[in-house]
């Protein structure tokens, strides 16, 4: 008899913020389903407990300061699981999609001819908008929305703030609470007032989730103030009334 092997595939799963009930059909599916389940440092252990329980479990967390699994040991390793026939699922928090690496794991996958497929999850700014119930565009204030980082790849230029700082914007911020002077510093300096409302949403959807509102004036000092510490997303409205009210009050002023 003619043996067929067994194809391997990859699935870059999106676990969401922590919440196990936030977790899509098709993310249940695939955990249910996993051969080998990569997982990182900040997937709920309740998300854990719904996959395959015969599957392989890898911890491919990082850290700041200690990386045991750098990018492109990760990408070896799902691609030599997915060679073995085995179906490898890479569980990542949130969305795979946003600040999630997920392009270095695609392209290693199909540079070995192995298929994968990217399975969305609820990313952090969605839940924490949920979480406080405000919405992340408001019909005649907000009309644009932008999702940003506050930390970028060790070399890269920091993003180009200024194209944020303009009315009718809001802006989410990841990976951004040890960049918050440097945030507010630019967005300041590109003319976003300080009175901008801030909405600091910490460890969403867990027992652990904090909410504290500031100004981006007093951002940083609400920060260190409150002792907030990733993982956290930063909400920054420049809504359109407040360019409004400051376009009067200041030909108030000039009258």
């Amino acid at each position: 008899m003619t043996h067929l092997q067994k194809t391997g595939h990859i699935a870059l799963v999106g676990a969401g913020p922590g919440a196990r009930d936030l977790l899509t059909l098709r993310a249940l599916d695939r955990l249910q389903n996993a051969d080998v389940l990569l997982y990182d440092r900040l997937v709920d252990p309740e998300i854990m407990e719904l996959a395959n329980p015969r599957a392989e479990r890898i911890y491919v967390g990082k850290e700041v300061g200690r990386c045991k699994w750098p990018q492109g040991r990760i990408d070896r390793l799902i691609v030599a699981k997915a060679r073995l026939g085995l179906r490898v699922v890479r569980l990542k928090s949130g969305d795979p999609s946003i600040f999630g690496r997920a392009s270095e794991e695609i392209a290693a996958a199909k540079a070995a001819g192995i298929a994968v497929e990217i399975v969305p999850g609820i990313t952090a700014a969605s839940a924490a908008a949920a979480a406080i119930g405000v919405p992340l565009t408001e019909r005649g204030e907000t009309d644009t929305f932008a999702l940003t980082t506050g930390t970028c790849k060790p070399g890269d230029a920091l993003p180009d703030r200024a194209r944020l700082a303009h009315p009718g914007t809001s802006m989410a911020f990841y990976m951004a609470v040890e960049r918050a002077a440097q945030v507010q510093a630019d967005l300041l300096g590109a003319g976003a007032p300080g009175a901008c409302p801030v909405e600091i949403v910490a460890a969403v959807s867990t027992p652990r989730e904090r909410h504290v509102s500031t100004t981006l004036g007093a951002l940083a000092d609400t920060i260190a103030r409150e002792e907030i510490c990733n993982p956290a997303i930063l909400f920054i409205r420049y809504p359109k009334s407040l360019a409004r009210q400051m376009a009067a009050d200041g030909a108030e002023i000039a009258a």
